[in-house]
């Protein structure tokens, strides 16, 4: 396989980012400037967002057809940062064939990946997601593998099948366990309390970090919100303009110092 992954170092490293008790916010990025934004604000590790991806491509997400655009995203991210702990958010893994997904990962210039268990909105079987995890852990013990768990985020707000989903993929081989969804704090305290790995949850404004870190969590992913966020300063400032009112971000980043962020030129 091709040395194309970080060292043990930097793994362990990512792997020690996840405290139970004690969780790190993991910005998501969609390109080479949003990870160089968010690397230099003080974040080690930047994960990629698989909506950004696919929308800035004119693609829908969570359909498999972005496979080639993150490829490129990864591959470029690691390039002009290489020292930011860098995971890469692949959907279901693109592909049924266990071994095929698997091999995905060869190239990838990760210490984590982010594996859900859903296609098109819809949960996919967990024995054959469990199959994915498998192949790619025994493939790959270098990269972090947090499994998701899409049932509060597909509509099925299961707990018994949220729980047996955790313990299927961790027998499976997961590192971490990720489920998504506007969770209250009672919901996220019974999944940490239940997961025998450290628990993903996804960043909301119904708690702070400090809430989190008390239910037990590991990890907060901001997951499409920076992508939205940014898509949304773009049309209030073009409306501003127009309008003649207050631009809604009153310091944006200059354009010296938005070049500055980039690599050295040739």
């Amino acid at each position: 396989m091709p040395a194309a992954h970080p060292d043990s170092a930097a793994r362990k490293a990512f792997a020690a980012l996840h405290r139970p008790g004690d969780p790190f916010l993991l910005p998501n990025a969609w390109d080479v400037a949003s990870a160089l934004a968010l690397h230099r604000a003080g974040f080690p590790a930047v994960g990629t967002t698989s909506l950004g991806i696919a929308a800035a491509a004119g693609l829908h997400d969570g359909h498999g057809l972005t496979l080639e655009h993150t490829r490129l995203a990864l591959a470029r991210i690691a390039v002009a940062v290489p020292e930011v702990l860098l995971t890469g958010d692949l959907e279901n893994g693109y592909r049924d064939d266990p071994q095929q997904v698997a091999e995905l990962l060869d190239d990838l210039p990760v210490v984590g990946v982010n594996l859900e268990d859903s296609a098109g909105g819809s949960l996919t079987d967990a024995v054959a997601h469990a199959a994915k995890i498998t192949a790619v852990s025994a493939r790959h013990p270098e990269v972090f593998l947090n499994a998701r768990v899409d049932t509060f985020w597909t509509g099925r707000p299961d707990l018994a099948e949220t729980f047996a989903r955790i313990s299927r993929y961790a027998d499976a081989g997961a590192e971490g366990i990720f489920v998504p969804g506007d969770l209250p704090l009672v919901t996220i305290a019974e999944i940490t309390r239940f997961s025998p790995l450290p628990v993903n949850v996804l960043a909301s404004s119904r708690w702070t970090r400090a809430d989190a870190a008390e239910a037990g969590v590991a990890r907060i992913s901001t997951g499409s919100l920076p992508y939205r966020a940014a898509l949304t300063a773009a049309v209030r400032t073009a409306e501003a303009l127009r309008d003649g009112t207050d631009l809604p971000v009153s310091d944006p980043l200059g354009y010296a110092a938005t070049e500055a962020l980039l690599p050295p030129h040739g």
